[in-house]
This record gives structure tokens, C-alpha cells and sequence, in this order.
């Protein structure tokens, strides 16, 4: 994982890298992915650096997900796309790739062939409960 000094989120929000940037104002910046996922996808980077979104402030994560919102509804009124995806990932483990806090506006078109798949899983009521308790007791 990138540290701030070497982060290319930072980079692209002081200006030191260009970028095909579609919003930005003193907090966000929000800019198309270079590698989409789908035309049109869009990174909401918050300038100042945080590792991931569960170390990102609340206001922060507010505000990047307002942007997120606007260039969605951007997305669909001016690309045609027929959905959108909205996520961030928070870890290697989840495909964290930039340690940055950011979000994926991904818009989506009929037959675009991408697939984010969600294998339901099977678990014992048990388990449930201990899973909820757990879940619980970190809030």
C-alpha cells in the first residue's frame, strides 16, 4: 500500500500528476478512472489523505459521497447509462489497490459484460447471532 508521500491520489490532488478531472472543490476531487471499468468511470478522491474509508472522517466521507451522487446522476442523464455502481473498498483484501480513501462511480449500460457477483452463503442461525452480537459490539 502507498504511504502519502508516494500516493498518486495525493499527487493527482496537489496537481503533480494530470488528470481528466470532472469535479473539484477545496475538500474533493473527483477525475475518470484511467483504467475503467466502464466508460465513464469516475474516482471521488478526498484531497487530504486517509487510508481507506473507515479512517476517513465523517464529514469527509459525507461529502465525497454527495459528489459521488451528482456525477452519477451526471452519469445516467448524460452518458445513458441504465445504472451506476457506488462502492469502496477498504482493504487488499477487498481490491483496495490505492491506499486512498476513494469511490468507484461506475456507470453501467445494458450487455456492458461487467459482472460484480455476490455468492450468497449459507449460515446457521447460530452463527448469525454471533455475527450480529459481534458487529454490535465494535459500533
Amino acid at each position: 500500500m502507498n504511504n502519502k508521500e508516494s500516493c498518486i491520489f495525493c499527487k493527482i490532488a496537489n496537481g503533480t500528476i494530470p488528470c481528466y478531472k470532472v469535479y473539484e472543490d477545496n475538500d474533493i476531487i473527483a477525475f475518470l478512472d484511467v483504467a475503467p471499468a466502464s466508460r465513464g468511470h469516475t474516482l471521488v478522491v478526498p484531497k487530504e489523505h486517509f487510508a481507506d474509508m473507515a479512517h476517513a472522517p465523517k464529514d469527509i466521507i459525507d461529502k465525497a459521497f454527495e459528489v459521488a451522487q451528482i456525477i452519477a446522476q451526471a452519469q445516467i442523464s448524460q452518458l445513458g447509462a441504465t445504472g451506476v455502481n457506488v462502492l469502496s473498498n477498504i482493504g487488499k483484501s477487498a481490491g483496495q489497490s490505492v491506499s486512498h480513501f476513494h469511490i468507484h462511480v461506475i456507470p453501467r449500460y445494458d450487455d456492458d459484460g461487467l459482472k460484480l457477483a455476490f455468492p450468497p452463503k449459507k449460515l446457521e442461525d447460530r452463527e448469525m447471532l454471533l455475527l450480529q452480537d459481534s458487529i454490535k459490539k465494535g459500533m
